[in-house]
């Protein structure tokens, strides 16, 4: 499902005279069935785009197209809830959507909140279960004791039960180890390649990105200043430095490379394969 936002602007606190102005005329495409990065430094409004795109908040002017709906101040309670049925939004903190006391009537609860094939509620539980990469053994925790990669895996099993068209993820890898991140990325991957979802991911952690996305937009100064595929975007080094945005390390290798040895090397996603490059050229 394409995602277009269009001039949309947005203002915290908008009638009292402590407004800030987060977006001003912001554009931006995300491609329907591809990942999609948005990056950009701490208080940029990364979240507040993907609280707008599940209409938690609405813009101040401009609007947002998902597929055959438009968010913006006149969209109905009823086109709301309708949208929401296709977007499955984890937060940054997954425990914040927890409502129950164990994984079952969580997974459940999502369902019911969609009354999404609630007579197949069973089998849908523990494929989705299975999807995240956890079993049957988990249904009767409690959710809130379990480790950050496991919320994570329950909150985005708990969306996943009602099949969205759209995931949107807020700083997934925050509190993760590095096994729990290439989990991640396995899951992600299937979600697009297996069963087409548009995914769209808000992370400050570009070499978590790096590894398997697709297209990505910079957001700085209220708007998208770069767009393009992971190449184009972070290879552009300056202008990441510029807006205060790391550079992957793979690819910041190979900028000081060229510009300490003079050796041009290609472009590579890991860093063993730099190295070679190294070697190969320095023969």
């Amino acid at each position: 499902m394409e995602i277009i936002y269009n001039n949309v602007s947005y203002t915290h606190n908008a009638k009292t005279v402590l407004k800030t102005n987060v977006f001003e005329n912001l554009n931006m495409k995300i491609e329907a069935g591809l990942i999609t990065a948005i990056v950009g430094k701490s208080g940029t409004g990364k979240t507040t785009l993907l609280e707008m795109l599940n209409a938690l908040i609405i813009p101040s002017t401009g609007s947002i197209k998902v597929g055959k709906w438009t968010i913006n101040k006149k969209t109905s309670i009823k086109d709301i809830n309708e949208l929401r049925k296709n977007i499955g939004l984890v937060f940054e903190t997954p425990e914040i959507q927890f409502f129950n006391i164990t994984v079952k009537d969580e997974l459940l609860f999502a369902m019911k909140c969609f009354n999404y094939q609630l007579d197949k509620s069973e089998k849908r539980i523990k494929q989705v279960l299975l999807m995240v990469g956890l079993d049957e053994s988990y249904l009767n925790r409690d959710p809130y004791t379990l480790s950050n990669g496991e919320k994570r895996k329950i909150a985005l099993a708990s969306i996943l039960t009602y099949n969205p068209k759209i995931i949107a993820l807020d700083e997934p890898t925050v509190g993760l180890d590095e096994v729990s991140k290439k989990n991640l990325i396995k899951i992600l991957n299937l979600l697009k390649n297996k069963y087409h979802k548009t995914i769209i991911v808000v992370s400050q952690d570009v070499d978590f990105l790096h590894n398997f996305v697709d297209y990505v937009h910079v957001i700085n100064d209220k708007k998208v200043i770069l767009s393009g595929n992971k190449y184009e975007v972070f290879t552009n080094v300056n202008l990441l430095n510029e807006a205060g945005i790391n550079v992957p390390k793979v690819i910041d290798f190979s900028y000081q490379v060229l510009q300490k040895k003079q050796i041009k090397l290609g472009y590579r996603d890991q860093i063993n394969d730099l190295i070679k490059d190294v070697y190969r050229c320095a023969r």
